[in-house]
């Protein structure tokens, strides 16, 4: 199979041709069909996230079919459509996974990061951690389900039931979970980069009641605020923006440092919580409501030997939506 392989952090990605690989018990083998191109996936190769395995095959928002299955898998049938997220693994026996946490799990697998993930033709998964994608979805509109629908689902169940809703960020996370806040009758209120007026014009189209620069202030006093962009330097500007009583929820898994800031924005009981990973109860509960919900990703395909390229547009800030990989043999 073809696959793009980072050796070390700061490299590019090479491609190469690796032997296709087996499943074990309770593995499927799964053909690869698109895989989202994630910020995630950016903080791997980029070394801001330090424990990779390495070599690895990134990629985290995997859709294809499955073609083996692995001893004692039941739960999917051969040529069955099935998402891969970055859940990969998890013990089952430490605390927090036995009290419903798995996403907190002391010893998990994520894909893309120490499990080879999806920038390739094929890859292995546990079958206890795929799902089943809603029909209604194509191949390449279903992959940023996998990653930027899931977190931003979790993020706004962290929000609460915030009316005025603010998003800092507004890439391939913030524009699935605006559509799915607007959907619900909330007011989505978008922040981006100072300036970026195709963003901004991007959000408004997707239902935002607002759009303006992270440094301006919106136009009403926010419920609570979702931080997408990995920049610490939002977190005060955003606590600014949010009532007394109000929620800041950070949604990324990596972000630069948090400067100093008065105690000031903070006190009121106003609330700073971070969302980390998912669990697969959050998988099972958003790609449900996908279904009945009119989410329209916004993608942009390309090839598999492409990735580098991919990366460094999601890198300079210039995708609107999402990228996602096709093997070079379905372009």
């Amino acid at each position: 199979m073809k696959a793009m392989v980072l050796d070390r952090p700061g490299l590019p990605l090479e491609l190469r041709r690796l032997p296709r690989p087996e499943p074990g018990p309770g593995q499927v083998l799964v053909g690869i069909a698109a895989c989202g191109v994630c910020r995630t996936d950016l903080h791997v190769v980029d070394g801001e996230l330090t424990e990779p395995k390495l070599p690895i095959i990134p990629g985290h928002e995997i859709v294809g079919r499955v073609e083996v299955l692995g001893a004692g898998v039941s739960r999917f049938r051969e040529g069955d459509r099935v998402g891969i997220p970055w859940l990969g693994h998890t013990c089952g026996r430490c605390p927090y996974c036995r009290g419903g946490h798995e996403n907190l799990c002391d010893a998990p697998g994520f894909t893309g990061y120490q499990i080879d993930g999806g920038y390739a033709e094929y890859t292995i998964a546990d079958a206890d951690y795929c799902f089943p994608l809603p029909a209604n979805y194509s191949d390449v509109e279903a992959a940023p389900l996998l990653c930027a629908g899931l977190i931003g689902y979790r993020c706004l169940i962290m929000a609460g039931d915030a009316r005025h809703l603010g998003i800092y960020g507004f890439g391939a996370a913030a524009h699935i979970v605006a559509q799915v806040a607007a959907h619900q009758g909330r007011s989505v209120y978008a922040f981006t980069r100072p300036g970026d007026a195709d963003a901004q014009a991007f959000a408004r189209k997707l239902g935002c009641a607002w759009a303006g620069g992270s440094e301006v202030a919106p136009p009403v006093e926010l419920d609570a605020a979702i931080i997408f962009a990995p920049v610490g330097a939002l977190l005060p500007e955003a606590l600014a923006r949010v009532r007394k009583g109000g929620t800041v929820v950070l949604g990324g898994i990596y972000m630069s440092d948090i400067p100093p800031m008065p105690y000031a924005l903070l006190w009121g009981e106003r609330v700073v919580r971070s969302v980390a990973n998912l669990t697969r109860a959050d998988g099972e509960a958003f790609l449900a409501l996908a279904a009945i919900t009119p989410i329209r990703t916004h993608v942009l395909p390309f090839a598999l030997s492409a990735a580098n390229e991919a990366l460094a547009q999601l890198r300079s800030g210039k995708l609107t939506g999402a990228a996602v990989l096709v093997p070079d043999a379905l372009q």
